[in-house]
């Protein structure tokens, strides 16, 4: 198993340390968060970056909307995180009501402190980043895979991965991560308009599911010995109980066929939560002039 929630806590610890030199420094970096509405799972994922900011020595602001927000006051929120000097980075939270333009908002963050690595200009930065990181932020799930991949020993270079989902959050991002020169992965974007998608996901030495169809990925999809990294997520009613549960893309009995398995939840949850801390203090490290 590769453990998400032991593998955050160790670059918590690693952000601790680079924290205190920037505050030693004078810098005191910290996240801003814009949420509207009362969506449970997204007021539940914006209180656990706060205790994460908590753990390594971050400042953290949040902006509270109403569901009932215009664009125009989501806008304004926006306009006021860009502004305010003590924040380094922050993200607006998704989805956003459904009459407002997701794709305006995020292009008005100040790319600069675009936590979540998702505004068009760090986008097409990571697109042009063949030989090296990014100058920027970097969309914090696909960094937290590749940083759970790596921690956890699974090598992929020259190895075939194929990811199912083609989401900007994950699905799109991750192959060009992987595609980086030192990387050196062989990407397979698959999605719910490839023919034959079990048989495509049991080619793959790694398999990356991030579709949010839940058990979509049964033990049949999958080539023994593979490495399989459930990124999905959908809340569903338990019928014993009434109650939602979260469930993710793999379905639980492919446990006895992966050789290394990133489960959900437990997997890439928390380190998508510690990236997202990462691109803060980078961008604090930044604007003081050190390299992140």
């Amino acid at each position: 198993m590769l453990d998400g929630v032991a593998t955050a806590a160790a670059v918590k610890r690693e952000l601790a340390v680079r924290v205190a030199a920037l505050r030693a420094a004078g810098i005191a970096p910290g996240l801003g968060t814009l949420l509207v509405g009362d969506d449970p799972g997204s007021r539940a994922y914006v209180a656990g970056k706060h205790r994460d900011c908590a753990e390594v020595g971050v400042d953290s602001y949040r902006i509270d909307l109403p569901g009932t927000a215009t664009e125009a006051e989501v806008l304004a929120a926006v306009d006021l995180l860009n502004a305010d000097a003590g924040i380094t980075g922050f993200l607006v939270q998704l989805p956003l009501p459904p009459w407002i333009d997701a794709r305006r908002v995020l292009e008005a963050v100040d790319p600069a402190k675009d936590a979540d690595g998702l505004h068009p200009l760090n986008l097409g930065r990571l697109v042009l980043a063949v030989d090296g990181p990014p100058p920027g932020p970097v969309p914090c799930t696909p960094a937290g895979l590749l940083e759970l991949l790596v921690r956890g020993g699974v090598a992929v270079a020259g190895r075939r991965v194929v990811v199912l989902g083609r989401g900007l959050t994950v699905g799109r991002p991750l192959g060009l991560l992987l595609t980086r020169r030192g990387i050196d992965a062989t990407v397979v974007l698959a999605h719910s308009r490839t023919p034959d998608l079990a048989s495509v996901a049991r080619e793959a030495d790694v398999l990356v599911a991030a579709t949010g169809v839940p058990w979509l990925v049964e033990a049949d999809w999958v080539r023994p010995g593979a490495t399989v990294l459930d990124v999905g997520a959908a809340r569903v009613i338990d019928p014993v109980g009434g109650r939602p549960r979260l469930l993710g893309d793999v379905h639980p009995d492919v446990a006895a066929v992966a050789g290394v398995l990133s489960p959900n939840p437990g997997g890439v949850g928390p380190m998508t939560r510690a990236m997202l801390v990462a691109n803060v203090v980078s961008a604090a490290e930044r604007a003081l002039g050190e390299p992140s």
